[in-house]
């Protein structure tokens, strides 16, 4: 099964988009990986077995796209917090310091809570999406949350 890439461009350039900023926090990157995304997609002669595995393998080459680019050794500056504002569609206000807590975890949770709270998949497509085993996402999923929950009670216990 293969989509047209105008369609599969309008059905999941926000997400890949996401996934790409979310792991290297700058916009032009974002940009280029998800350009690459789809030039890599149109290229590809595979045949998918559905619309969610197509979903699934842009998220997972954008997602390592971005690490190739975090590996780089002329990495460039992320991006202000700001600029994601605008990007994620959310309120600076509610948002900001969870936002920052979660811009601030390790990029392998941070992958994984983006992908579970943010793009909606479930353990076993994270999984699949970064070429893990399932006990793996649950350990850094478990990871991730553990240490939001330290990083925002202890800014909650600043603020006191």
């Amino acid at each position: 099964m293969r989509i047209a890439i105008q369609d599969a461009a309008e059905r999941y350039q926000d997400s890949v988009f996401r996934a790409a900023f979310f792991l290297c926090k700058n916009r032009q990157d974002a940009e280029d990986i998800c350009q690459e995304t789809f030039l890599a997609y149109y290229s590809s002669d595979m045949d998918f077995d559905s619309e969610e595995h197509i979903r699934a393998w842009l998220l997972r080459t954008a997602m390592n796209k971005a690490k190739n680019i975090l590996r780089q050794f002329w990495r460039r500056n992320s991006e202000p917090l700001s600029e994601f504002y605008e990007i994620a569609d959310e309120e600076p206000a509610e948002y900001e310091e969870l936002l920052e807590a979660v811009l601030s975890l390790p990029s392998r949770c941070r992958a994984v809570i983006h992908l579970y709270y943010y793009e909606d998949c479930s353990i076993k497509d994270i999984a699949r999406i970064l070429g893990i085993q399932e006990n793996t996402v649950k350990s850094q999923l478990h990871r991730g949350r553990t240490l939001l929950k330290e990083k925002l009670q202890e800014n909650w216990n600043d603020e006191e």
